[in-house]
């Protein structure tokens, strides 16, 4: 249990909801590597699709602090979004790579000293 100071606003607000369980999980481990602390809401409610909208039984990830809103907001924005997205060239074996694999496709050495492709 964790005693809040007289300054500090403690109010849950929803950060990310997603109808695929995976993903709102990956989202969660990214946050809370963070050091953001996070409440899951409808983890059960699954059971009750067909009484409800499916909506409403998605996993929810809430944030605890209000002040931490933000910061995970930008967070989740940063590992979802690919824009800044560069394919890189192996060292090894020349060969060109998605950026998001940590290790060649090809031949399977390590992205460290990667050439980013032009």
């Amino acid at each position: 249990m964790r005693i809040y100071s007289a300054g500090e606003v403690c109010s849950v607000r929803m950060v990310y909801t997603n109808s695929n369980r995976f993903i709102v999980a990956n989202a969660k481990n990214i946050l809370e590597s963070y050091g953001v602390r996070l409440v899951v809401r409808n983890e059960f409610a699954s059971g009750a699709i067909g009484e409800v909208s499916p909506f409403d039984t998605w996993l929810q990830l809430w944030v605890v602090r209000d002040a931490d809103y933000d910061r995970a907001c930008r967070i989740l924005e940063s590992a979802i979004s690919d824009r800044n997205a560069v394919p890189w060239k192996c060292n090894h074996c020349a060969e060109e790579n998605d950026e998001s694999f940590e290790f060649c496709w090809n031949c399977g050495s390590g992205a460290v000293g990667r050439d980013l492709v032009s």
